[in-house]
């Protein structure tokens, strides 16, 4: 499926465009495909945090049993592998 594309004016420093065509050379792929690529990851990176502050939130206000806790611990320290 070819989804529909918009072109975005970005202004960028001369030195942050050469340094992207010099790792767009490098992963043969053009500029824009690159720069895709970064939204992508930003966007990502975004939603992970997002998600974390919510798992935080969630504990705040349901800590977990200190008993599970415990056992949690006891269980990790018995099944962990000996280097």
């Amino acid at each position: 499926m070819v989804m529909a594309r918009r072109e975005v004016l970005v202004q960028l420093d001369d030195e942050l465009v050469e340094r992207l065509d010099q790792l767009a050379r490098r992963s043969e792929v053009s500029r824009s495909e690159l720069l895709r690529r970064g939204a992508l990851a930003v966007l990502e990176a975004d939603e992970w945090a997002r998600a974390d502050e919510r798992l935080v939130a969630g504990y705040t206000r349901y800590p977990p049993d200190p008993a599970l806790l415990d056992a949690s611990k006891r269980l990790g320290a018995e099944t962990a592998p000996e280097w």
